[in-house]
């Protein structure tokens, strides 16, 4: 086993939801050593094909995770594996916290050409697939974001990608959509944190009315303009805003789980030049953080 490789532990919670068959009925083999250099193109950012030999053709490889990308494989087996956490009780939804960060785009993601992927035995279109690939220009050049939705245990429930000129308030509900965990005993999965935290960006009346609407308790800040503006309409302004910040300290668990993501070199830096690829990039290093144990335990609000 080479450095990054699954450890036994972590393959046996994976193995269980991987596909066994192909598109044309044959049986993928070598999943263990396919996904293990998928893995190490992951941590290291390394180009496809200066993959070391050990992890075989470096096109099998690439084309594995390429179609499972397309077809919504990767987004399968994260939300099974987070399945198997809800199970075994550790998944902390005492406090769901929301954020985005910034990825700079390498040269080699631009340039992808304006057609429709091809995805086998699929009648819609999966989500992650987009027209803009999620990439937008700045003064750096070309970037995207990572809108992502993380559990006090550091570890990422659902995840969406965005141009970086796209701002993060119109985005918290497409990515609480995103957040389904099935339950122990079966029936509907899990959507709702017992608590939500978001920092100023997230603080508008449609969110809020929102998360009233579902029943979820949040912490969000409200910007002094908002405040302003509502202290000036007097009594129709509406209350104002609860915030306890107590609560509010633990924001920093969905910084922290960012952190944890943009270890993995080929998400810090986006190489690939499709969106559903870099979603399925992402994916990937969210689900190698689900077997582990998670870093830090809290007591519930």
């Amino acid at each position: 086993m080479g450095r990054g490789d699954l450890t036994t532990n972590e393959w046996a919670r994976i193995a269980p939801h991987l596909p066994r068959s192909g598109n044309r009925g044959g049986r993928w083999k070598n999943h263990r050593k396919v996904i293990n250099g998928i893995l190490f193109r992951i941590s290291t950012g390394v180009p496809w094909r200066d993959l070391p030999e050990r992890f075989g053709n470096w096109k099998t490889v690439y084309e594995r995770h390429r179609r499972w990308s397309a077809d919504g494989t990767w987004d399968g087996i994260l939300q099974a594996v987070q399945a198997d956490a809800g199970v075994q009780g550790r998944v902390d939804w005492s406090m769901v916290s929301v954020d985005s960060t910034s990825c700079r785009a390498h040269q080699h993601a631009a340039g992808a050409p304006r057609r429709a992927p091809r995805i086998a035995k699929r009648r819609s279109t999966p989500r992650q697939h987009r027209p803009d690939e999620g990439l937008g220009r700045s003064r750096g050049g070309l970037t995207c974001k990572i809108h992502l939705a993380g559990e006090g245990g550091l570890r990422p429930l659902a995840l969406l990608i965005t141009p970086s000129q796209w701002a993060d308030s119109p985005q918290l509900i497409p990515v609480l959509e995103r957040i389904r965990v099935k339950r122990p005993g079966g029936g509907r999965p899990r959507t709702r944190p017992d608590h939500l935290g978001g920092d100023k960006a997230y603080s508008s009346r449609r969110n809020r009315h929102h998360l009233r609407r579902r029943q979820i308790k949040h912490t969000i800040p409200e910007p002094k303009n908002q405040r302003a503006n509502r202290q000036r309409r007097g009594s129709q302004g509406g209350r104002p805003a609860g915030f306890d910040k107590a609560i509010y300290k633990r924001r920093n668990e969905v910084e922290r789980t960012i952190n944890r993501l943009k270890n993995f070199r080929a998400v810090a830096t986006r190489y690939d030049k499709r969106a559903y690829v870099f979603h399925s990039t992402v994916t990937v290093a969210a689900i190698r953080l689900w077997p582990q144990t998670s870093p830090v335990l809290h007591a519930s609000l």
